[in-house]
């Protein structure tokens, strides 16, 4: 290894193990923060404390090591940039190509390293993470329940005013709204002055013994007029037991995005292994299901006892005039019969079946993630190091405000990708790799930019093509010698300018002159009455017309603005949606329903305004067609940007032929 290389390695590797002890903490103190909030002060051992800690930090690698890859690389090669070292080696002939090399079998050999800590150490440490959290809560079952609050275990709701013993298992002040499985409410309500939690290490059920108590239960008839009268249930009680399984306590609290975290202990045999037994079993079960239907229509005995009436010649007719009355009963029953059955099984076995079907992609998900982490360090480096290199930057604040950005983007398209593929709205393989592939052509491009010692980005491409596209097209096109006489009219006064038009019109001359002065004073912005007044003749349609065209402006701004905003609500209401925020979700669908309702009525408004001015000016071959602006209503942005330049110039074009 030549000097240089083993500079750059080790310079970078100083960088890369700071930044990651340094998130590590950090997301580590997350993790305190998630998921030992509720155990704080409540007596734990250090070691227990110590080994829930070290089992949590393995699934902290997939978020921890590319975001550190990503901020060391822009770290280092800014800092090489800002201080002129890279200059200094491209003065010797080194590109960046050659002063990354070392740097890239590092990272290739970290991208392989953290796939088979992925496939390895991730699964053990979601396993004992899973154990110690059961087994806490059966030894120390206490830490299921904080004073002061509401707390769900199982299918009850238990809220306590004080704990008090070694374990915290005696409890006062009990209140607890126990679930129901047939209605969905707090129908049922426990009170007591004492409790006791009682459990095993070998036994999965917590135990909660009441003592001193009231039970209340509200009685729901079936028939409305009863329940007038609140009927309900009340007793008094010594003892009272509740049995809570713990299982249920281990189960989604691991993991607030999934249903349970147990794919997440299986290595990549395993989850293939299990990949194929849940799709065969899926065959089984779609085999079975049309298996049941079939025998539920009751095809096979439909021609028993029912004999069609036969014919001779070619039978024209409905199918079931070939029956006698009776038997056009039955076959009818029977019809009705089996469609409603069929519907009950099929919506019975459609929700069974959908998760079925989230369980198989959140193991394809889990399955791809392990190879995704690994071309994840690859790409985020190929990212961070030439845009380091292009900022010329080093230390903690630009940098770190880059690659925070670059990552949110990074791991918000990856949570929301994979949401989305666990339900089912595209392959779970793409819902793995997308943020990855997001980052492939920034990489991409971002290297060829450095190599070639250019900018971030060449925004003139871009800008000019826009500022094209939104100014206003009134002026009148110019030529060379045109140009020349239009600036040399810009030294003269209104008055002068005024002169110019006058005379030309008055002795028939040139109309080229008129025409460019005219302009100038056009683009003076003097209102049309402050011309009219200075001696020029202007009608007062045209006047009006330039009060409309006002007035367009205003209710097409509107309309787009309305648009843009209903776009971006309703977009907004399909992301909220796939990620299990359905509150949120309703309420963009609302406001942007509110937004359409506004564009619809603006859109119309300008539409109006629009064949009222062609309609002033003489123009009425221009009005907007009903058919064609219901149809326009979806491009509105590209109706506004042209409308807007064709009104401009014709109102131009109509001043320059009416004003004398």
């Amino acid at each position: 290894m030549k000097i240089l290389d083993r500079y750059i390695l080790i310079t970078f590797l100083r960088t890369f193990f700071s930044v990651f002890i340094i998130f590590m903490f950090i997301f580590v103190l997350q993790g305190v923060w998630l998921y030992i909030s509720d155990l704080a002060g409540k007596d734990l051992d250090v070691s227990v404390t110590a080994k829930f800690i070290l089992y949590f930090m393995p699934k902290l690698i997939p978020l921890v090591v590319p975001l550190t890859v990503l901020l060391s690389s822009i770290m280092v090669f800014g800092n090489f940039a800002e201080n002129y070292e890279f200059a200094a080696m491209k003065s010797t002939g080194i590109s960046l190509q050659r002063a990354m090399r070392s740097l890239s079998v590092f990272i290739v050999a970290l991208g392989i390293g953290c796939f088979f800590f992925a496939n390895n150490v991730i699964p053990w440490g979601e396993y004992n993470f899973y154990n110690i959290r059961r087994n806490i809560a059966k030894v120390k079952p206490a830490l299921a329940i904080a004073e002061g609050q509401f707390n769900e275990i199982g299918n009850i709701n238990i809220k306590v005013d004080k704990k008090s013993g070694d374990r915290g298992q005696f409890l006062e002040g009990v209140l607890i709204h126990q679930k129901s499985v047939a209605r969905i409410g707090n129908y049922k309500v426990i009170v007591s002055e004492k409790g006791e939690l009682k459990s095993s290490p070998d036994s999965n059920i917590l135990q909660l013994e009441l003592i001193n108590g009231n039970y209340y239960e509200e009685i729901v008839n079936k028939d409305v007029r009863k329940n007038a009268n609140k009927p309900h249930a009340q007793s008094y009680f010594d003892n009272y037991i509740i049995n809570v399984d713990l299982e249920i306590l281990n189960s989604e609290d691991l993991d607030s995005k999934n249903h349970s975290g147990r794919y997440n202990m299986l290595d990549v045999d395993q989850l293939n292994y299990t990949i194929d037994s849940l799709k065969n079993k899926r065959k089984e079960d779609y085999k079975s299901l049309s298996k049941t239907l079939y025998n539920r229509s009751t095809f096979s005995a439909l021609n028993q006892n029912i004999e069609p009436i036969k014919k001779d010649t070619v039978f024209t007719d409905t199918f079931l005039d070939l029956f006698i009355t009776n038997n056009k009963i039955q076959i009818l029953n029977q019809a009705i019969n089996s469609i409603n059955s069929t519907r009950q099984i099929i919506d019975s076995n459609k929700t069974t079946l959908q998760t079925k079907n989230i369980w198989i992609n959140k193991h394809t998900i889990a399955l791809h993630d392990k190879f995704v982490l690994a071309f994840a360090c690859v790409i985020l480096f190929f990212v961070g190091a030439p845009l380091g290199a292009l900022i010329r930057k080093g230390g903690l604040g630009l940098p770190m405000v880059i690659a925070i950005v670059l990552f949110l983007t990074y791991h918000f398209f990856g949570i929301f990708a994979k949401n989305s593929a666990e339900k089912g709205s595209f392959s779970p393989i793409i819902g793995s790799w997308l943020s990855t592939a997001v980052m492939l052509p920034l990489s991409i491009y971002l290297t060829t930019r450095a190599t070639n010692d250019k900018g971030v980005f060449q925004f003139d491409a871009i800008i000019i093509p826009l500022k094209r596209l939104f100014t206003p097209k009134s002026k009148l096109q110019l030529s060379e010698s045109d140009t020349k006489s239009y600036n040399y009219y810009k030294k003269y006064s209104i008055e002068e300018l005024v002169r110019i038009i006058k005379k030309q019109e008055d002795f028939d001359l040139d109309k080229k002159p008129k025409e460019i002065a005219l302009h100038n004073l056009l683009n003076r912005n003097i209102p049309l009455e402050g011309l009219k007044s200075e001696g020029l003749d202007i009608t007062d349609k045209l006047i009006t017309a330039k009060a409309i065209l006002k007035d367009y402006k205003d209710y097409s701004k509107t309309s787009l603005v309305s648009f843009s905003i209903g776009a971006v609500l309703l977009a907004l209401h399909f992301v909220f949606k796939n990620n299990k925020l359905p509150e949120i979700a309703e309420a963009s669908l609302s406001l942007s329903i509110v937004a359409s309702v506004f564009f619809i009525i603006y859109g119309v408004v300008d539409a109006v305004v629009y064949s009222k001015f062609y309609k002033t000016i003489e123009q009425v071959g221009k009005q907007i067609n009903p058919i064609l602006l219901i149809l326009s209503l979806p491009l509105y942005p590209i109706k506004y940007v042209f409308l807007r330049n064709q009104i401009d110039r014709d109102f131009y074009l109509s001043c320059l032929q009416n004003i004398k």
